[in-house]
């Protein structure tokens, strides 16, 4: 028989961790390069999660889908519950019909616009402005008396008014003091009955043409008919009251204009007489010239008369001067006749003169009679001349008169002209007066005449009825409604609770967070199923499960399982010692001799799941206290042998630290195909990178829907940070049909128990 005591190790009992001789030299580079690795494909699936996956979201909608079939049944129910308990509501509708402008007896301009042709959007839009406005509602609860009575009666104050009042009855004198408050404030009476009618009034113009619906919703049908025909028949009232007031308003302030204007035209008229009766000025004729200006211009004319008359005298007596008598004096005298009859006794006295001698008796009186005649000529040539000459003097004389005239009225001209110029300017005030009191003395005339023809532009088509069916609620389009957002609050709120669940679910939030291969999906225990009978059962998928991380073991190393193996996880209830405790016996299966440590000493478990007591256990093999065979029990029908954890040391990191930990491994692997620690849980605790660092391979159990994204990455960057070789994550607890995920291993059972860390292990049961 060999010593079965652990020796002590190379590296004695310094605290140390030695360094195990399988391990290759370069395995530091090894893991910085698996370590960049790891970062770049960090990297590549930050790139990935940009893009949209509908597969994922379609199995967060099935892992959802219990909240989304709640929140969508308490909506409807909603939904349904306040209409039925809303008050029914009716609606009456009135159509009207805007034109631009009525039918026009009297058009007068600014007052009365005329028709254009198209739609006006401004002027139909204005049109639907003052059917909802304040005013026109104030008028038609004035119309109708509405008091307090009439409003609580004919308004509805919905479900929650209702149970206000229901929860709040009023008294006798609360009853009495609102009575005299309305009949002291009925101001404030006719504004809430005008607010309450704008907010129940409804404005819905017919698309393409000039119609518009003006509807009114009240709980009683009666009412809503009586208010749709008074807000249609004020709306036609005030907009005749508008245009009349346009019309007295203009002919009222025509009318003071007029008087302005009138005592403006008679003071300018008197201050344009005095001017003139001081200044002396008189004018005549239609453009107001003085007398001077007048007679000058008529002098100016008779000048140029004057001198055309004396040029043509002068040129007479030019002609008259050099011999040539002009025709027209020779035409008017005895000249032509002297000169014929010379010429008759001329040829007598030449035709004689072949038969007597120019001393014939005969002949001498002939020639005394022609004689007579040139001197007759002679004389009548010298009249005429003297006509022409005379004539030229006159002309003469008459322009030259003219000329001192005209320079004489020249300078009285110009001193009526310089005297005239404020007369002008008074003269054109008049004028101005005159002609804008002629104009505003029409248009009175024309609004006068306007203000007594109203034109209307409003015409009721259609005149509200008293409506027989309720307008609202309208149960089936609540019910949609109701579907319609429950369905998208459901969603919305699976998709929160999904986004700020940062746990890990499915085995491919494993392979994405934690980069690591999944050895095996553990199924959730049924509430009736427990861990225990199904580990006895074989073809229970418990085992099966199992039996599939054993496979996966199998090809994690070139030598197949590990021979030395750890299960740690990052924090407690995680389901470590169960998934321990299975593989074992499922190596044992394999006929393979397997040797459990339960490597938490702190808190360990393995005693309570197996019902084991010992004296002995790692602890004591740790402090040197016994030997292994001490420490074994055998378990199973001897198949399986476990060292416990046994007393609690005070100090379990430096125990685990120690040489004597490598040793009982080297023992261990010498006279047992594989040992397997259950390990303690990483984070908070230097145990387990104690422990990773010692054995050959290490998985992560990792509890499904519990465990936290951060927490798992932290705990595998301290099993990296301390050189551990982790050879792959198993994921317990996973329910397929809840997380939304068909995973492809048929398991259709829950979750089985958590871990509990604490200071009473609790018994593995179900989740």
């Amino acid at each position: 028989m060999t010593d079965d005591r652990l020796p002590t190790g190379p590296s004695g009992d310094n605290g140390q961790l030695p360094m195990r001789s399988d391990r290759q030299p370069d395995y530091a580079l090894a893991q910085v390069r698996q370590d960049g690795a790891l970062a770049l494909q960090l990297q590549e699936d930050r790139r990935d999660d940009d893009e949209i996956d509908l597969l994922a979201y379609w199995h967060i909608l099935l892992k959802r889908r219990r909240l989304i079939v709640t929140v969508l049944a308490a909506v409807v129910a909603i939904a349904l519950l306040v209409t039925l308990l809303a008050t029914p509501i009716y609606r009456a509708t009135t159509v009207l019909q805007l034109d631009k402008s009525g039918t026009q007896v009297v058009r007068v301009d600014g007052l009365q616009p005329g028709e254009v042709e198209g739609r006006d959007p401004e002027f139909l839009q204005t049109q639907y402005e003052l059917l909802k406005s304040r005013s026109l509602a104030e008028r038609v609860a004035n119309e109708l008396n509405l008091d307090q009575a009439a409003i609580e009666q004919n308004f509805d104050s919905g479900w929650i008014g209702r149970m206000l009042t229901l929860l709040r009855p009023q008294t006798k004198e609360d009853k009495q003091q609102n009575a005299a408050q309305a009949q002291a404030d009925a101001a404030d009476e006719l504004r809430k009955a005008a607010t309450l009618i704008g907010n129940d009034l409804s404005v819905e113009p017919v698309r393409n043409s000039r119609l518009v619906k003006v509807s009114f919703d009240s709980p009683v049908p009666q009412f809503s008919a009586r208010v749709a025909n008074a807000i249609a028949d004020g709306f036609i009232a005030s907009g005749l009251e508008r245009k009349f007031g346009a019309s007295s308003y203009a002919k009222g302030y025509l009318e003071d204009q007029l008087k302005l204007t009138k005592a403006k035209l008679e003071e300018s008229e008197r201050k344009l007489v005095q001017f003139a009766q001081q200044e002396n000025l008189v004018t005549v004729g239609d453009k107001d010239q003085s007398l001077a200006v007048q007679n000058l211009s008529q002098l100016n004319n008779a000048l140029a008369a004057a001198q055309d008359q004396r040029i043509r005298a002068q040129a007479r007596w030019r002609q008259a001067s050099s011999g040539a008598m002009p025709p027209d004096m020779i035409g008017n005298s005895n000249i032509r006749l002297l000169q014929k009859s010379r010429g008759e006794l001329q040829a007598q006295y030449q035709l004689k003169l072949r038969t007597f001698k120019p001393d014939y008796p005969e002949m001498q009186q002939l020639k005394g009679q022609i004689d007579e005649l040139d001197r007759q000529v002679a004389q009548e040539v010298g009249n005429v001349r003297a006509s022409v000459k005379a004539e030229y003097d006159a002309a003469s004389s008459q322009e030259r008169m003219l000329e001192g005239q005209i320079a004489a009225l020249r300078s009285e001209a110009l001193d009526v002209d310089g005297r005239s110029i404020q007369y002008n300017i008074l003269k054109r005030e008049v004028d101005t007066n005159r002609q804008l009191y002629d104009n505003l003395l029409q248009r009175f005339k024309e609004v006068g005449v306007a203000g007594d023809v109203r034109s209307n532009n409003i015409s009721v088509i259609d005149r509200a009825e008293v409506p027989k069916r309720r307008f609202k609620p309208n149960l089936a389009l609540n019910l949609a409604i109701g579907l319609l957002l429950g369905a998208m609050l459901g969603v919305l709120l699976a998709f929160l609770l999904e986004f700020l669940d940062d746990t890990i679910k499915t085995p491919e939030d494993v392979e994405q967070k934690l980069k690591l291969a999944v050895l095996g999906i553990i199924p959730k225990l049924g509430q009736k199923e427990n861990v225990a009978d199904l580990a006895k059962d074989p073809k229970s998928s418990f085992s099966e499960a199992y039996r599939s991380v054993r496979t996966a073991l199998q090809f994690a190393t070139d030598h197949g399982v590990p021979k030395t193996l750890l299960v740690t996880s990052s924090g407690p209830g995680e389901g470590k010692s169960t998934t321990a405790l299975a593989l074992s016996r499922n190596l044992v299966q394999l006929g393979k001799r397997v040797l459990l440590i339960d490597g938490d000493l702190r808190n360990p478990s393995l005693h309570k799941t197996l019902g084991l007591r010992a004296e002995f256990g790692l602890s004591n093999l740790l402090a040197g206290g016994c030997t292994l065979a001490d420490a074994t029990h055998l378990v199973d029908d001897g198949s399986l042998s476990v060292v416990l954890a046994g007393p609690l040391p005070p100090n379990p990191a430096e125990l685990l630290s120690g040489s004597k930990l490598v040793s009982l491994l080297t023992i261990g692997t010498e006279r047992f195909d594989h040992v397997v620690i259950d390990g303690p849980p990483v984070l908070g605790l230097a145990d387990a990178p104690i422990l990773s660092n010692t054995v050959s391979a290490t998985i992560l159990v990792v509890n499904s829907a519990k465990t936290k994204i951060g927490a798992a990455q932290v705990a595998l960057k301290r099993l990296l940070v301390a050189r551990a070789r982790v050879v792959g994550c198993l994921l317990t607890k996973y329910d397929s049909r809840t997380a939304g995920y068909g995973y492809g291993y048929g398991y259709g059972y829950g979750s089985y128990s958590y871990y509990a860390y604490g200071n009473d292990a609790k018994k593995l049961t179900k989740s």
